[in-house]
């Protein structure tokens, strides 16, 4: 996108007011979404979004700019407001020289979703709303949505780094309706990966529908959940947004130096079962999370943040680091050139354990099974959350028996990986997400194998 003389020049005008660091961040992202309700395309749009970002620091001090206008004259306009905006000291001229650093592809891609006709794409959403619908008669509404997205990346910086990366992802997504004698009830499921449009090559869309519509007329049948604290088995896959919100924005670096984090200071304690272990990993191949190098063109890595339960690291980005004598950790991210990068993870889970899951379920004599967890909410100074439970079963005498609505799980993060007293062998990765901090959103992805947390607070609704 940029030439790199160009940016050694941008570098430099960054850096004219006595700057002690400057950075460009330019990317120029490409995409196509299509939506389905009741049977219709309702929507179908592609668009484009490039630009960069420029980030200058000059002790504590930050000044950013960004522009839509990629040409030298844009940038140079960019980078003096940034260096304004950081201005201290006496000024001066620092000429930077810029070498590349090579990127190694965590996730290739097959087939570029852009080549692939629209059409092609909209009948994708016709089989999945067959398929749902066909899944029950009373499946009364079946929305779905498709996307893909192409995002080319330069990032350089005035400690002589330029980095590239192309991301690409593709996301399907499928809500269905059902309505019985206890009113309407909504099932969801989704499919997502950072890869090409061979995803569809490698998971049956039909199923994802029915996966849906199966939630959906689950909760027909389907009792209110028990109040109490109750044994909880979490099934593989499911439950990774719990560790990720519960416990992950705990571990990020910039929440700790706030004060903000209810695991400050305790690098070496034991603060979970030693049954976890807890990863970040951005370099997992193809999941939605996935990334060869972070937003300020560092590489990405697999970080040990809890190692059978002591907790041995947090996540780190540039400015983090640096105030640290750390190296970065590849966690730097941003949502777009508009936005500075801060801490963030990529793909956080549990590792397996030794466990066949039936036996944790066999061994719990009562309890709730979570088969798929909703959204929630945490605190991150305390650790406590709440979080939706979108599909839910009893365990009655060891069995899983009737199905839940209208529940909550209710804890508290350290206390949850405390009391985690299980662990299955058999890791999944979940649903794809994005995390919201800041106002910003990024891809990212969780996962954990099936476990029991001995107790855990269930809101239900049933007397």
């Amino acid at each position: 996108m940029i030439d790199n003389d160009v940016l050694e020049r941008v570098l430099s005008a960054g850096l004219r007011t006595g700057a002690d660091f400057a950075e460009v961040f330019a990317s120029d992202w490409r995409g196509t979404s299509v939506g389905l309700d009741d049977g219709r395309i309702e929507q179908m749009s592609s668009g484009r979004n490039r630009g960069a970002g420029i980030r200058v620091i000059h002790g504590d001090t930050t000044g950013f700019a960004h522009t839509a206008d990629l040409s030298e004259a844009g940038l140079l306009a960019a980078a003096r407001v940034a260096a304004e905006a950081a201005r201290q000291g006496d000024g001066g001229t620092r000429v930077v020289a810029l070498t590349t650093r090579p990127t190694t592809p965590v996730s290739p891609i097959e087939i570029d979703p852009s080549g692939v006709p629209k059409s092609a794409k909209v009948e994708l959403l016709r089989r999945v709303d067959d398929a749902a619908r066909t899944t029950g008669a009373a499946i009364t509404q079946v929305s779905a949505g498709y996307a893909d997205g192409r995002t080319r990346i330069v990032i350089a910086n005035s400690d002589g780094l330029v980095a590239h990366d192309e991301r690409v992802r593709t996301l399907m997504r499928v809500s269905a309706v059902a309505n019985g004698d206890t009113g309407m009830q909504t099932g969801y499921d989704s499919v997502g990966h950072t890869m090409g449009f061979e995803l569809f090559d490698k998971v049956e869309v039909e199923e994802i529908a029915r996966v849906a519509a199966r939630r959906a007329l689950t909760k027909l049948k389907a009792r209110p959940a028990p109040s109490g604290s109750l044994p909880v088995v979490i099934k593989a896959g499911s439950g990774g947004v719990l560790f990720h919100e519960a416990c992950g924005h705990g571990l990020e670096a910039d929440l700790v130096a706030k004060g903000a984090s209810v695991y400050r200071g305790k690098v070496g304690e034991l603060v979970a079962s030693p049954l976890v272990t807890l990863v970040d990993d951005g370099t997992m191949t193809h999941e939605w999370g996935a990334i060869a190098i972070d937003d300020e063109g560092h590489p990405s890595q697999y970080n040990v943040l809890i190692e059978n339960g002591v907790l041995t690291d947090y996540m780190w980005d540039y400015l983090r680091s640096r105030n640290e004598g750390r190296r970065p950790s590849g966690n730097g991210r941003r949502q777009s050139y508009q936005d500075l990068p801060m801490v963030r993870m990529t793909n956080t889970y549990v590792l397996n354990g030794q466990e066949n899951p039936d036996d944790i379920i066999k061994d719990t004599e009562s309890g709730v099974y979570v088969a798929h967890l909703g959204g929630g909410s945490v605190n991150t100074a305390t650790g406590d959350f709440v979080f939706g439970m979108t599909e839910a079963y009893l365990i009655e005498n060891g069995e899983i028996t009737e199905p839940l609505r209208e529940g909550n799980l209710i804890g508290n993060g350290p206390q949850v990986l405390r009391d985690i007293d299980r662990l299955g062998n058999d890791f999944a990765m979940g649903n794809p997400g994005t995390c919201g901090k800041d106002g910003q959103g990024v891809p990212v992805g969780d996962g954990q194998p099936t476990l029991r947390v001995k107790s855990l607070t269930i809101g239900g609704t049933a007397a």
